[in-house]
């Protein structure tokens, strides 16, 4: 591998109900409850760890069960998990409703414990030491803004990637002042036009108002639609492989970033990269999990057949 990867973000419990039969808006409908920590970031490096990545994780979580479940989830995947823990907190939670076919309805974000997590934070002994361990970094948007802010900065001095995941639209804003420093951000076409205020009629224009934005890389998905990336070489955009049954979306982003993120600090190129993370998505689309739990490097490269070429922009 390329060195260790440093996760700071979102690590927290997922529930999710799914429904049984057509859904009926405004109406109790019958179905079945799932739940498994969970987190953009925490999704991120149990996928990193199953590709062989050394990953270390620095997340808020509360002093209950659900902040010893994530703990308990992160040990058992074997990730180097460094938890700030707040003993008088609960750990953040993300409830979704899923129709029968695994689309999501509305999904309601309990995450006010992320906001305790300071930019101090980043100045801490324990951080700054993580950080002179690290190779790269991955943050998520469930920070504050001055914490993410402050993070980019902090490895920006000692020369470290950061890659970013948005989260959500209303969540991704919290990097604006940060976007000059980040390698690479991800995130769907709503996310991109809450940073931009605008949306293409070709997703092949994402790249221009990004950078403008002052983002260098960036990847936007738009579900099963068209992806596009860019960096500081070029653009490229990719079709995913269509899949004939989906068992729940929760995950597929984290799980796209995951597969770039991984080529990349491999030294793949753009295009590839995209068909790396297409690769592990599709796994994840077809997992009950956020993370398919039978994710491996041999996995993922056996779906490598089912991505189309990437298309090279410029």
């Amino acid at each position: 591998m390329s060195g260790s990867l440093l996760v700071i973000g979102g690590a927290h419990i997922d529930r999710r109900g799914r429904i049984a039969g057509a859904t009926a808006m405004g109406a109790s409908n019958p179905g079945r409850w799932f739940e498994e920590p969970g987190g953009g970031g925490f999704n991120a490096a149990r996928n990193l760890t199953r590709l062989g990545h050394e990953v270390r994780l620095i997340a808020p979580r509360g002093g209950d069960a659900a902040g010893m479940a994530v703990s308990a989830e992160a040990l058992r995947v074997g990730i180097d998990d460094c938890p700030i823990v707040f003993l008088d907190r609960a750990t953040p939670s993300y409830t979704a409703i899923l129709e029968a076919d695994g689309n999501l309805v509305i999904a309601l974000a309990d995450m006010e414990l992320y906001d305790l997590f300071g930019p101090r934070r980043t100045r801490t002994l324990s951080f700054r030491a993580a950080l002179a361990e690290a190779r790269h970094v991955l943050c998520d948007a469930n920070l504050p803004a001055e914490t993410l802010t402050a993070l980019a900065a902090e490895a920006g001095t000692r020369g470290l990637p950061v890659f970013a995941i948005a989260i959500s639209p209303a969540k991704v804003v919290r990097l604006l002042p940060s976007l000059a420093g980040l390698e690479m951000l991800f995130m769907n076409a709503a996310e991109a036009e809450a940073l931009t205020g605008a949306r293409p009629d070709d997703p092949a224009g994402w790249p221009a108002l990004l950078r403008v934005k002052g983002l260098k890389g960036g990847v936007v998905t738009c579900g099963a639609g068209t992806v596009v990336a860019f960096d500081e070489t070029g653009t490229a955009s990719l079709s995913p492989p269509r899949l004939e049954t989906v068992v729940d979306v929760t995950g597929a982003g984290d799980a796209f970033a995951s597969g770039v993120i991984s080529a990349r600090i491999e030294g793949l190129g753009l295009g590839e990269a995209l068909r790396h993370g297409a690769a592990l998505a599709a796994i994840t689309l077809r997992s009950p999990h956020a993370t398919a739990e039978n994710l491996s490097r041999d996995l993922a490269n056996s779906y490598m057949p089912l991505v189309p070429d990437a298309e090279i922009l410029s």
